[in-house]
């Protein structure tokens, strides 16, 4: 499809000169496509994670995105203190959970 859409922009036209809304339609037609499949999803799963973060509690067993496995003991705005398995305790950032292995974690687990 994009091949085509390049293809139509690089041919003369054979008409003698289109207007300027014909050369602009697939300017925007790549556009729509760029939208749809790369920018809506993104922005989808970016609000799909927030919500995720924000709906943890104390107790949540969890993955950072460096692969820290660890139990949330405390909560503050914009952290958690996370246990490790040798009672050792991490502040991290809320953004560092990882919510895909989070939720495999916790697949595995039974919850």
């Amino acid at each position: 499809m994009i091949l085509l859409l390049i293809e139509l922009m690089a041919s003369p036209g054979g008409q003698g000169g289109g207007s300027g809304w014909e050369q602009l339609i697939p300017l925007v037609l790549i556009f729509v496509v760029f939208y749809f499949f790369m920018i809506r999803p993104q922005t989808k799963k970016a609000k799909e994670q927030k919500k995720y973060r924000e709906s943890l509690t104390k107790g949540d067993k969890v993955v950072t995105i460096g692969g820290i496995h660890g139990k949330i003991v405390d909560m503050d705005d914009s952290t958690f203190i996370l246990e490790m398995i040798d009672k050792s305790r991490i502040k991290v950032e809320k953004s560092a959970i990882s919510m895909e292995s989070s939720m495999a974690l916790a697949k595995e687990n039974g919850n």
